[in-house]
C-alpha cells in the first residue's frame, strides 16, 4: 500500500466515524477497543481472525493480550494520528466480532 491510501483524518471526521463503530473510542490518540472472552483459546482465535483481516489491509494494530482479554489500539503512524485504514479496520474487527458472537 503506497502512502497516498491513508488519509489522515480531522478531528471533526474522527469524532463522526468513531460514533458509528461500537464500543470503540479515541484514547491516547489512538482508536481503543477492549475485548473480553471466555477463554485465553477464544482470545487468541479472535487474534488470529484479526491478523489475518489486518493482512488484507496491509495495516496491522498495536494489541496487548492477557488470558481472556484483549485491548486493541488502532493509529498509523506513517500519517502520524488516526487515519482512514484505522477506521476501516477497526469496523473489519467489529465485523469479526459480531459474527463470533451472535
Amino acid at each position: 500500500m503506497s502512502d497516498v491510501d491513508y488519509k489522515k483524518l480531522s478531528e471533526q471526521e474522527i469524532e463522526h466515524e468513531v460514533a458509528k463503530i461500537p464500543g470503540w473510542k479515541v484514547f491516547n490518540g489512538k482508536l481503543n477497543r477492549t475485548f473480553e472472552f471466555e477463554s485465553f483459546v477464544q482470545a487468541f482465535g479472535f487474534m488470529t481472525k484479526v491478523a489475518m483481516e489486518s493482512e488484507k489491509l496491509n495495516h496491522h494494530p498495536e494489541w496487548f493480550n492477557v488470558y481472556n482479554r484483549l485491548e486493541i489500539n488502532l493509529v498509523t503512524h506513517d500519517v502520524n494520528g488516526i487515519s482512514n485504514y484505522d477506521i476501516k479496520l477497526a469496523e473489519n474487527i467489529n465485523r469479526l466480532y459480531n459474527k463470533e458472537n451472535q
